[in-house]
Parts: C-alpha cells; structure tokens; sequence
C-alpha cells in the first residue's frame, strides 16, 4: 500500500454497507447506512503525550474494528477505498 498513517492516525478498510435488511428485503444505495466497521490496514507511531512520551495506539494491522460513524476521511488509494481516522475514533476491537 503507497498510504502511511502518521502521528496517532489509523487506516482502515472498511467492511461493506448492508444490501438487505434482516428481513430479506433489497436497499435502495441511497438507503444503505455507512459501516461501522472495518480491519485495520495500517497505524501511525503514535502520539506525545503531556510529558512528551509516545503513546502508541491500542489497536494492530489485522484487527476488527467499530469506529465513529461520521470520522474519519475518505481516501482511494491503490484502486482501493480506505478511512483515515485518529485512533481515539475507534470504539472497540473484536476480540479474536
């Protein structure tokens, strides 16, 4: 991948939207919510913290992640869709 996330940012790939409901029923594109989730592609070195030692982030390439609904930037890179977003956007990592 030609993306390196830097400081305390993430990259991830996200998982892709709902096309039917529960139900069966089909959703109109216009209609699919965005996912919440996604798995870690890459992290950044991480972030200072008050005392000016790095903090890394909590989460690893590989991991299943649940993040922000609304954070995060839109990238293509490599004909790929990615999210770019701060490691303090991610809510939870399933556990494996």
């Amino acid at each position: 991948m030609s993306l390196k996330p830097l400081g305390d940012r993430v990259i991830i790939k996200q998982d892709e939207a709902e096309t039917t409901t529960a139900s069966g029923l089909l959703l109109a594109s216009n209609a699919q919510e965005k996912p919440q989730r996604g798995t870690v592609i890459a992290v950044g070195e991480g972030k200072l913290d008050n005392n000016g030692n790095l903090v890394k982030p909590a989460v690893e390439p590989g991991d299943s992640v649940i993040y922000s609904k609304y954070g995060g930037t839109e990238v293509t890179a490599d004909g790929e869709d990615y999210l770019i977003l701060r490691a303090d956007d991610i809510y939870a990592v399933f556990s494996k």
